[in-house]
């Protein structure tokens, strides 16, 4: 993990090409950068930290090649170091080498390796495979063949790419973890994301678990593992580049969180009518429902599933959610009547992907709900659903969040052949009601009075407890501050121990039939003199309750939830900024989770 670019071709300086698709990577997340230049020699330059650190180390070489490749390292084999750092070179520097994913065999093929006198610089599971390619060279295979069968050695998952020394060709390969190639005007492109080559292309091929490309300016080339040409189709992304720019505000997260009414009116266009009051999502036109519904999910995403399931079994629909790493047929029974619904925002996720991969194995339905189109998860399920959030770069997940509570009420209305004018009227006014919330909100005040907190806790009941934890994950991830969320009622079976002065609770109360259970639990916190922030849609029945209130329309229990969503996510980034976190990539986090 984390970023891959990688360029050939006469349309620019490669070194820029590959900067600045390491620039468009830096949301994903990571620890170091590097990258590598092919000419007669190979120029590699790699730096722990951040690109710009990257960027001072190459600022004053002259480096020109015919192609080249880059990195953005999130570490998980040795600790972030400029040794650390990717591309990885064999022991003659013929073949550099950058890798997301796990190579769960390096320690059986360093030993090997290093018995045939193979020295190793990095504490990496990525450094084996340009010695493996190395060694088959050695054997007299070329390039391609020896790229072919070092990625035949190694079991896990991977996307890697390799350039060598006196090539215009970038070799890659792709098995559990993405990779996408751009076809340009005066150049080819290969990249872990889209947003990498964005400016300069927006024609691309997904390859397919499996696969082979080489890359060269003359074109592409895809091949499967025996080495026999794949025919692909040529798509178009339908993002604008400017769209991933931070449009003045100071904070990807801060311009995300603010373009959740746009995404959500992107989430419902041509999906809900007034005029005969009814949900149609044409992508779902085949899918029958099938019980029960299994919902995977990891993360913001697993909290969107548990919404999900809440409003399934509100409509009578048996519903479950599973944490996808803990998902698995030996430990859930599914079978040909199943229907599982992957709940992931890149489509990549790796945890995610494998327990659907498992769904289908036994013949279940699948059922991929996902903001990104051509991902893994979108080609495997059976069936797909796009939240259509457009590009999010910030790493704390904000308008994919609240696209997903609205993608899966939609979905609960297709799955139980239900629907009003009440429930369409109230998704219709959401966009406007988020806008609402945006424009009044005291977060930023409240941020100010509990930046110094010990603790933050989150609690709500029903549609709420989704919610609730959603309101700790952002509190945890930018600010690095101890927060936790709870269903309301079980703060007396434990939590209300850690309760003190120091640790404010986010009370959730928006709805009629929880309200005075959830009132109750503020008065237990109170009572321990804890400081209470209610967020609710009936502030006269909270106010002399709460020390702050944080007031949200009356959008219904199904969807008031999803404003108090709103609220939650300006506090946490006010304290975040307060507090001068990286708020936009939080320490050892990363975007896209490609690794189990």
């Amino acid at each position: 993990m984390c970023g891959i670019i990688g360029y050939t071709g006469n349309g620019g300086d490669v070194l820029d090409v590959l900067m600045n698709g390491l620039s468009g990577l830096e949301y994903r997340g990571y620890d170091s950068a590097g990258v590598a230049v092919t000419d007669s020699s190979l120029a590699i330059h790699k730096r722990e930290g951040e690109v710009s650190a990257l960027e001072s180390a190459v600022s004053d070489s002259t480096i020109e090649g015919l192609a080249g490749i880059g990195h953005t390292r999130w570490s998980t084999h040795g600790p972030p170091s400029d040794a650390n750092a990717h591309p990885h070179t064999d022991c003659g520097s013929r073949v550099a080498v950058v890798h997301n994913g796990i190579i769960e065999n390096y320690q059986e093929l360093r030993r090997e390796l290093e018995a045939d006198g193979h020295e190793f610089t990095s504490e990496t599971d990525t450094e084996v495979v340009p010695h493996l390619i190395a060694s088959a060279l050695e054997t007299g295979a070329d390039r391609e063949e020896a790229f072919r069968a070092a990625v035949r050695r190694i079991e896990g998952s991977y996307a890697v790419a390799a350039v060598f020394d006196g090539s215009e060709t970038v070799y890659a390969a792709r098995h559990e973890s993405p990779l996408v190639l751009g076809i340009g005007d005066d150049g080819h492109y290969l990249a872990s994301d889209v947003p990498a080559f964005i400016e300069y292309t927006d024609r691309v091929v997904y390859l397919e678990d499996g696969q082979f490309a080489r890359v060269n300016p003359s074109g592409i080339v895809v091949t499967d593992e025996q080495g026999a040409v794949v025919e692909t189709a040529v798509e178009r992304v339908e993002w604008d580049p400017e769209d991933a720019g931070k449009s003045g505000y100071d904070h990807y997260m801060l311009k995300e969180i603010h373009e959740q009414p746009k995404a959500i009116r992107q989430c419902l266009r041509e999906r809900v009518t007034e005029l005969d009051s009814t949900v149609v999502v044409e992508e779902l036109a085949d899918l029958e429902l099938s019980e029960p519904v299994q919902f995977v999910a990891c993360g913001t995403s697993y909290h969107a599933a548990m919404f999900g399931a809440e409003l399934l079994r509100e409509r009578g629909i048996p519903a479950q959610t599973f944490l996808a790493s803990e998902f698995g047929t030996d430990r859930v029974p599914i079978d040909e009547s199943s229907l599982v619904v992957g709940v992931t925002q890149s489509g990549e996720t790796a945890d995610t992907m494998r327990a659907l991969r498992e769904a289908n194995s036994v013949g279940a339905t699948t059922l991929a709900l996902t903001n990104t189109v051509g991902s893994s998860a979108a080609r495997e399920c059976d069936h797909v659903m796009y939240i259509r959030a457009g590009p999010e770069i910030g790493v704390a997940a904000t308008k994919t969040f609240a696209s997903q509570q609205v993608a899966l009420a939609m979905l609960s209305s297709v799955l139980s052949a239900e629907s009003s004018p009440a429930f369409v009227e109230r998704l219709r006014a959401l966009p406007d009601q988020i806008q609402q919330v945006l424009d009044e909100s005291d977060a930023r005040a409240v941020a100010e009075t509990y930046e110094d907190s010990d603790a933050y806790f989150f609690i709500g009941r029903g549609f709420n407890e989704s919610v609730a934890l959603e309101g700790a994950l952002k509190m945890k991830e930018i600010t690095y501050k101890h927060a936790e969320g709870f269903a309301a009622g079980e703060l007396k079976h434990g939590p209300l121990a850690l309760v003190t002065d120091r640790t404010p609770v986010f009370a959730l109360v928006t709805s009629e039939r929880d309200a005075a259970k959830t009132l109750g639990n503020v008065q237990e916190v109170k009572a321990r003199d804890a400081p209470v922030i209610a967020v609710t849609d009936v502030p006269e029945k909270v106010s002399e309750y709460a020390d702050h209130v944080l007031e949200v329309p009356s959008a219904g229990p199904r969807f008031t939830p999803v404003l108090a969503n709103i609220q939650l996510q300006l506090v946490s980034y006010w304290v975040a900024n307060r507090l001068g976190r990286s708020i936009d990539k939080p320490r050892n986090l990363a975007k896209s989770v490609t690794v189990e």
